[in-house]
């Protein structure tokens, strides 16, 4: 990689404008899971540590372009000056207004000075060109490490970029080394797991891996479309007719390519995600008219944690089943279960994979959890980042 990092530029008594994900889930007014903060205090204090004045920027939900109390920072402000007892952290009551200007203007070297939440403006987004230059306005240098929202061009993390000197920070360096790094060079047997709903989500994605994988395992919604396209039944289950098409030619440059496709070849089976109580398990890959299928069955935990023990690599993103519903939870679990036993490199590619490894206390077991499901995903596929390709190169 030959991006600059926040190690390759000056920061000493400098204002350092810094893009963070701090899009943490907030529940009842108090933050349930604070990892996305505790990854970016490496880059925050490293800045500190070096003398400048550090300003955040953040989104969390979706207050569509609005202010929003339920969607305000300052849950995350108050979080993060628990996290830094000895800083003084400040909170802003706007984005770009006055008291943002001013509380910026005034911030010194040692301080962290943390800007309402972006979404709070509509021109977010779009990439606007003068919301860009007002967040540029607020300092003298720009450090992006939201890796999570690297792949998306908005004013935080590509405009305003093209504005002060800039670098990455310590958590997209890390995400793009062991990613880049493993997905370029794996060690094998090399295994991918995907889920997810649909098959049109993650087309880019399987084709490529097609091209590295020794091994690609399918499960989730996405799944039935693939056996349909082989003439199972699948019930009332998910099905993405634009790309049944396009499933069988995935699956016959599987066959050319020499990679092991592996699909489910039982699942649970119920009337609705909502019934939880006469699920059922079928005897092989077909799912009866009026049901649809949930979950993985045990022939295919059986299967495909057979596979994934075996390998060397191991990539994996999308529940295999409702991950919602406990009951049908089992499937995706047991993947997780699994990825303790593989002895090599274990990547996480963030959602709702990265949640089940979590709260399963299996964290410490894996190589990396990605901060960013989107932004790995498209790593996955081989994409450059937007919000990592306008950084300057060394």
């Amino acid at each position: 990689m030959n991006k600059k990092t926040i190690k390759d530029i000056d920061v000493y008594d400098k204002k350092v404008l810094v893009r963070v994900d701090f899009n943490v889930p907030v529940i009842d007014g108090k933050i349930t899971d604070d990892n996305r903060i505790v990854e970016a205090l490496p880059t925050i204090n490293y800045l500190l540590e070096k003398g400048a004045a550090v300003i955040l920027m953040s989104h969390l939900g979706r207050p569509e372009g609005k202010f929003d109390p339920k969607y305000s920072l300052k849950v995350v402000a108050n979080r993060l000056q628990e996290l830094l007892p000895k800083t003084n952290v400040i909170m802003a009551n706007d984005v770009v207004g006055k008291d943002a200007k001013n509380k910026a203007k005034n911030l010194k070297m040692g301080e962290v000075l943390l800007l309402e939440n972006l979404r709070f403006d509509a021109r977010e987004e779009e990439n606007d060109k003068e919301f860009c230059k007002q967040l540029a306005d607020l300092a003298e240098v720009y450090v992006n490490d939201a890796f999570g929202t690297s792949h998306r061009k908005h004013s935080s993390t590509y405009g305003v970029a093209k504005l002060l000197p800039n670098a990455i920070g310590f958590l997209i360096e890390k995400e793009l080394n062991i990613i880049v790094g493993t997905i370029n060079n794996p060690k094998r047997p090399f295994v991918g797991i995907l889920g997810g709903s649909k098959v049109k989500d993650k087309i880019g994605i399987i084709d490529s891996l097609l091209d590295s994988v020794d091994t690609l395992i399918i499960g989730g919604g996405m799944a039935y479309t693939f056996l349909y396209a082989l003439g199972y039944k699948i019930g009332k289950s998910l099905l993405d007719e634009t790309n049944i098409e396009e499933a069988k030619k995935l699956m016959q440059k599987a066959d050319e390519k020499g990679v092991k496709f592996l699909l489910p070849i039982d699942f649970i089976e119920t009337s609705s995600i909502d019934d939880t109580l006469n699920y059922k398990l079928t005897k092989d890959q077909n799912i009866d008219d009026n049901l649809m299928g949930v979950d993985i069955g045990k022939k295919t935990i059986k299967l495909f944690t057979k596979a994934i023990k075996k390998a060397k690599t191991v990539i994996w993103n999308g529940p295999v089943g409702v991950f919602e519903k406990k009951e049908f939870a089992v499937g995706t679990y047991s993947i997780a279960k699994a990825l303790t036993k593989v002895k090599g490199t274990t990547i996480i590619g963030g959602g709702d994979s990265a949640s089940a490894v979590i709260n399963m206390g299996l964290a410490n077991k894996m190589t990396h959890i990605s901060t960013g499901g989107g932004a790995s995903l498209k790593l996955f596929e081989g994409k450059i980042l937007p919000g990592v390709d306008v950084i300057d190169n060394i």
